[in-house]
């Protein structure tokens, strides 16, 4: 015959053997005219066209009827997806042609009970010639060969991916069922047995393969009589049931010139294969009750009667299921089931790791841990979860909140995805496998590809890489959750927070008001919506964690106001339940500061920061400034400046408040930081005033005080200078101080935000001299007229905002003042001991010289100025000492021999923990203080917040006391000239 197809047609259909085609085509066309046409072009779009038609062509030649039966263009689809995608099944078909029928017409779904009863027929009645268990190998077969095709000619495969694993688990179960009735016949006694047969794993969960071990357990009792006693006892129950699950194995597991079915796989009952085949219902409840490992339970969670005894199938899920729904509080259970699943990833062969679709991180196995354990740690109080399939139980915990609304979907599209894989892979030569083909098997990637809707090998692969990078993301996102393990760790009853024991297990973790606790949960959790089932699931634990806090009844009010400011955000609740640790980080947050918490609850957005594993440090101060002063943008003072000056202050300060309650800055980070902000606002504000003043002439802003030393405090003010340019304009200081006049405006406003105040008192001639001075008018003042103080107080002084050169200027003047030639004069000396003793006699509060960490012995007065003097003193030898950092000019003065280390440790301890004592007042009260707190509930909640534990206020005290002496005596000696 002539064909009609040429080799580069025939390549173009996707024909690898051109030969071999066009000789099949030809032995088509001699069984029957235009066969070739119709089926050759229907081959050609099939997973493998080589194969395909190598396939109906040997079909042809046993199967007269085939002509006929491909003028159906449906049947002949059918039957070239099926021999296209599994070169078993079509030899089989070519084997047995019979089966061809299964191809004729709809090849839907066939309900439970029609294969139940099919599968009976074939073991009760089989045909002449056939043994019982080999028809019964046919006719599943039979099943087999119209389930694939049904599966494999959807429009959407992965939408159909349900039915068709619920199907082939109808499909074991009516297999199980016609083995047991057949080997009822086989052992003698079988009646007075009830043997129940549980479907474990994915046959249990309904969700069965194409080719899998099927996973059984086996339980038995003795039959009973008209009046409900036994027939036999337990032994003999048992020694009978044993007999028959032998006999049922034998009858499915058996390889003859019929084939084989599949294996069944008893391993996970009690004991593995060391333990007996089958239990009584007594001897489960001993070993489950008694010796069950964590995992055992999980297995459980998918077991579902099979085949034989109902009731004892009943009875036997009544004995378990109270158990799986309690495991996730059993010990270590978490830890193990982390554990049992990074066994399975270590021993997977080396060889086989990067094609692993099943076990290989991102697989399979991934996210069935990872539904599996949100069911059984929520499992326990939500019965909506109590589900055996994975997809079902998936979308219930999207349905229900335990997972988002994004990532839910997305994980079960990539599980769809790869159970598509795994089906294809194993249809090929119907073996058991879980293996992507390897890279250099281009024709198998191929037929891979094209057997799911994809064009090529690297088609293929790519989309199976992604769904493994979005399934390992996820599941370390739920299996390596704190939440997850926090609620696992909580008993049942106590999850349940609308019970009545809720109020005392509320005052049992610390709680002050329970009642007010019970109204805030209460608030939070009632409803339908998604918000209030998202927080029934974050309750438990976060109670916990805000419980460890210093405030609990604070935390609790606080989480409350922040969820109902962000409850309908998309990104808050998510968070909170699936971003790390960020539940536990916010609880740590609300429940230890006021400060912070006043700040969130006016910028509740910046919860966001908490989702890191860190909060990030926050940005140089160029980009702070260059970020304020956009911020401001073109607004005027009175039309939003100010707000939008302060929503980017009142961020950062979070940010840094956060960062420090994490145990995430040391106390230098948090100052530094803290002047940056201070930096950026007073730069901005310094925008907008000039902005505002017509004419206004070049100005700088000298930081002063801890500010100028990055140093600064929650409660620190600004110390500022304000220099103007020179001009012969008689109004340009007039100009000058309308300007300041506006900056303190716009950073004073009166509100709930933390206040910069800009404290101009180290200015010449203090709170007397004028607000502003030009330049020549500072230097020649300073060079003049300064007092000791004035030069100590500029020991400090650096540029903060404004004109660059001019405070470059400025600095450069005052040089030698603060740096003086050959050091202080004994007078000057004398000056500065008669100004401190007097600051603590008028300052210092009557009998806390103890515990004021400011002014008091060996505080922080007491430090900075011992550190100043020496600056006076060396800093014009020792240019290391020219630092405004009292720290870092303490280390200078060590490393110049002029302070001993003993005593710079002695004094930078004093330092460090008056500094941190001060900021956690703060940060707990929101309320400045530089005395040690007398109360005792202030107390504690200070001493919490500085690493002490519970109960512990009272070492605070003692560790600053003795502290704060050895700092004194170091001062005593190094600035008041005292002998020891």
């Amino acid at each position: 015959m002539t064909t009609p197809w040429t080799r580069g047609d025939l390549a173009r259909l996707g024909f690898l053997d051109s030969e071999r085609t066009l000789d099949r085509a030809e032995r088509l066309d001699g069984i029957a005219p235009g066969l070739a046409e119709r089926l050759v072009p229907l081959c050609g779009g099939a997973a493998d066209p080589d194969q395909a038609l190598a396939a109906v062509a040997a079909i042809a030649e046993v199967a007269p009827e085939l002509p006929r039966l491909t003028q159906d263009d449906g049947f002949a689809r059918r039957l070239v997806a099926v021999a296209g995608a599994s070169a078993e099944l079509g030899r089989w078909l070519a084997q047995r042609p019979a089966a061809l029928q299964e191809l004729v017409g709809d090849p839907g779904r066939r309900d439970a009970a029609t294969l139940k009863a099919d599968l009976l027929q074939a073991v009760t009645n089989p045909p002449p010639g056939t043994t019982a268990p080999d028809q019964l190998r046919h006719s599943y077969r039979h099943h087999l060969v119209r389930i694939a095709a049904r599966d494999l000619t959807a429009d959407d495969p992965a939408a159909l991916l349900e039915s068709v694993t619920g199907e082939l688990a109808d499909l074991a179960d009516a297999t199980v069922q016609a083995a047991l009735a057949h080997a009822t016949t086989l052992v003698p006694d079988a009646d007075q047995v009830r043997l129940a047969v549980f479907a474990m794993g994915k046959a249990g969960a309904q969700e069965l393969n194409y080719v899998s071990d099927v996973d059984l357990i086996y339980v038995a009792e003795p039959a009973l009589d008209d009046a409900g006693q036994p027939v036999t006892g337990t032994d003999q129950a048992i020694a009978t049931a044993t007999r028959l699950v032998a006999a049922l194995t034998q009858t499915v597991t058996a390889a003859t010139p019929a084939g084989t079915i599949w294996p069944i796989d008893a391993n996970l009952r009690p004991e593995g294969s060391r333990g007996p085949l089958v239990r009584s219902l007594a001897s489960m409840k001993r070993y489950y009750g008694q010796w069950a490992e964590n995992w055992e339970f999980q297995a459980l969670l998918k077991a579902r009667p099979m085949a034989g005894d109902a009731g004892v199938a009943k009875e036997f899920l009544d004995l378990v299921t109270p158990l799986v729904w309690t495991a996730a509080q059993r010990p270590h259970f978490m830890a193990n089931t982390q554990a049992m699943r990074r066994r399975v990833i270590d021993h997977i062969p080396p060889k086989e790791a990067g094609r692993e679709i099943k076990l290989g991180e991102g697989g399979l196995r991934d996210t069935e841990f990872s539904v599996q354990l949100l069911q059984l740690v929520h499992g326990r109080t939500d019965e909506r979860l109590r589900l055996r399939g994975t997809l079902t139980a998936l979308q219930a915990l999207i349905d229900h909140g335990y997972i988002g609304r994004t990532d839910g979907p997305a994980l079960g599209d990539a599980y769809r995805f790869q159970r598509l894989l795994e089906h294809r892979v194993q249809l090929w030569q119907l073996k058991r496998t879980h293996l992507m083909p390897e890279a250099a098997d281009r024709p198998g990637l191929l037929r891979l590809a094209r057997s799911v809707g994809l064009h090529s090998p690297d088609d293929v692969l790519k989309r199976w890489r992604d769904s493994t990078l979005l399934v390992r993301r996820l599941h370390q996102r739920v299996f390596y959750s704190p939440l997850l393990e926090a609620v696992a760790r909580i008993p049942s009853d106590e999850v349940r927070l609308t019970t009545e024991a809720a109020r005392d297990r509320l005052q049992v973790l610390g709680y002050g008001d329970p009642a007010a606790a019970l109204r805030h949960i209460e608030a939070l959790t009632s409803g339908l919506s998604r918000p209030a089932e998202i927080q029934r699931q974050l309750l438990p634990a976060l109670l916990g964690w805000i419980a460890a806090g210093p405030n609990p009844d604070m935390g609790l009010l606080a989480f409350r106001q922040v969820s109902e400011a962000l409850g309908h955000s998309p990104f808050y609740l998510r968070a909170l339940r699936d971003e790390g640790a960020t539940a536990q980080r916010l609880a740590r947050v609300l429940s230890s500061s006021r400060y912070a918490t006043n700040l969130l609850l006016r910028a509740p957005a910046a919860v966001e920061l908490l989702a890191h594993d860190e909060i990030e440090p926050g940005k140089d101060r160029a980009s702070l400034v260059a970020e304020m002063t956009a911020a401001v943008g073109h607004h005027g003072l009175d039309n939003g400046s100010g707000g939008a000056l302060r929503a980017v202050r009142r961020r950062e300060l979070v940010r840094v408040a956060m960062s420090d309650l994490l145990g995430e800055a040391d106390i230098r980070r948090v100052g530094h930081e803290l002047a940056d902000i201070a930096d950026a606002s007073i730069e901005a504000a310094l925008t907008v005033a000039r902005r505002e003043v017509p004419d206004a002439p070049a100005m700088a802003v000298i930081a002063l005080g801890r500010w100028g030393g990055d140093e600064m405090s929650y409660a620190s003010d600004a110390d500022v200078l304000y220099v103007v340019e020179d001009s012969d304009d008689p109004a340009s200081i007039r100009r000058a101080t309308e300007v300041v006049t506006a900056m303190r405006r716009l950073l004073h406003v009166p509100g709930p935000d933390p206040d910069l105040v800009l404290d101009a008192d180290l200015r010449p001639e203090g709170k007397d001299g004028p607000l502003v001075r030009s330049l020549s008018s500072c230097l020649k003042y300073y060079s003049r007229w300064s007092s000791a103080w004035e030069a100590q107080a500029l020991i400090r002084a650096r540029h903060g905002a404004g004109d660059p050169a001019l405070g470059a200027a400025l600095l450069e003047g005052i040089a030698g003042l603060r740096y003086p030639a050959g050091g202080v004069t004994p007078e000057q000396l004398m000056e500065m001991r008669k100004l401190k003793g007097r600051m603590e006699a008028e300052r210092l509060p009557r009998g806390r010289a103890r515990d004021h960490v400011k002014l008091g012995r060996g505080g922080l007065t007491d430090v900075e100025w011992t550190v100043q003097l020496v600056q006076l003193q060396h800093a014009h030898a020792v240019p290391e000492l020219r630092t405004t950092s009292t720290l870092g000019a303490l280390d200078a003065a060590v490393a110049a021999g002029l302070v001993a280390a003993d005593d710079a440790a002695d004094l930078a301890a004093a330092w460090l923990l008056a500094s941190r004592i001060r900021n956690a007042i703060m940060l707990a009260r929101d309320t400045a203080s530089d005395v040690l707190p007398s109360d005792a509930h202030q107390a504690a909640q200070v001493a919490q917040l500085l690493g002490y534990g519970k109960g512990q206020a009272s070492q605070l005290t003692e560790d600053w006391g003795q502290t704060a002496l050895r700092s004194k005596k170091v001062v005593n000696r190094l600035f008041w000239g005292l002998d020891e």
